[in-house]
């Protein structure tokens, strides 16, 4: 049976790691975002490489004001859904973050509100048709505030507990037992979103390393999955360090 999925940011760097597993097997993949060039040339690349069809939805997700109604519209245009990925996301300096209150609130409301409106449309969904999964991507930056990216950070842990708090719902007795939610909790990774940083180290992942992450938490996993899976004990040990260390740390 071809699987369908909905990628909500479908010209991230993970997003596009992700999608061409899903292409390599037949799958049905719909790429919603506002880049109209960029969205074609991924659904050119996923058509290649073995994609049953790849319609893209043209929206600008963080300004959609009905998010649901959009979701039940871009389903019934690939005949069905299987699992939906958020995966679009914005980190700007924080600089910026701290001393602009509308910089911040760009920053908050698409890494947060968007995202959690989306999040909320996708579990309903999911939950009133019985089965499917709901994959989103957030951040190790959300384990601990840090001086260098608090701000985002914030953003990252008000998604990591709403994810929480649905993967509770749908594990609670009497749910159908054919749906699934998972954040997915990357650490540092090569993407454009992280182009402007030093990426030497060996701290540093590959898009094609989580995004197989990505597609096994899709299928079993979870609620929370750290990607790759060493950042649960780093993040582990991070988040149980007493201030007095942690605010000597350069991170």
């Amino acid at each position: 049976m071809t699987r369908r999925i909905l990628i909500l940011g479908g010209t991230s760097g993970i997003a596009v790691a992700t999608a061409r597993l899903y292409a390599a097997e037949g799958a049905v993949i719909g790429l919603a975002g506002r880049d109209a060039a960029r969205l074609e040339a991924v659904a050119a690349d996923l058509l290649a490489r073995g994609a049953a069809a790849a319609p893209l939805f043209m929206l600008d997700l963080a300004a959609e004001s009905d998010p649901a109604a959009r979701l039940a519209e871009m389903r019934d245009a690939l005949g069905g859904l299987d699992d939906v990925l958020l995966a679009y996301g914005l980190m700007g300096p924080q600089a910026g973050d701290e001393r602009d209150p509308a910089t911040a609130r760009r920053t908050l409301d698409v890494n947060f509100t968007s995202a959690a409106l989306w999040a909320l449309a996708a579990a309903a969904l999911i939950e009133a048709q019985g089965r499917g999964s709901l994959v989103v991507l957030g951040s190790v930056a959300g384990d601990r505030g840090r001086r260098k990216n608090f701000v985002y950070g914030a953003a990252k842990a008000g998604i990591a507990a709403l994810m929480e708090g649905i993967a509770h719902r749908f594990g609670r007795p009497g749910a159908p037992p054919g749906i699934r939610a998972v954040l997915v909790k990357p650490g540092p990774t090569r993407t454009a979103m992280t182009a402007g940083m030093d990426r030497t180290g060996g701290s540093w992942a590959e898009p094609e390393e989580v995004a197989r992450i990505i597609r096994r938490a899709a299928d079993k996993g979870g609620p929370i999955v750290y990607a790759p899976g060493r950042w649960r004990l780093i993040m582990l040990i991070i988040r149980h360090l007493p201030a007095r260390i942690f605010n000597r740390l350069d991170i």
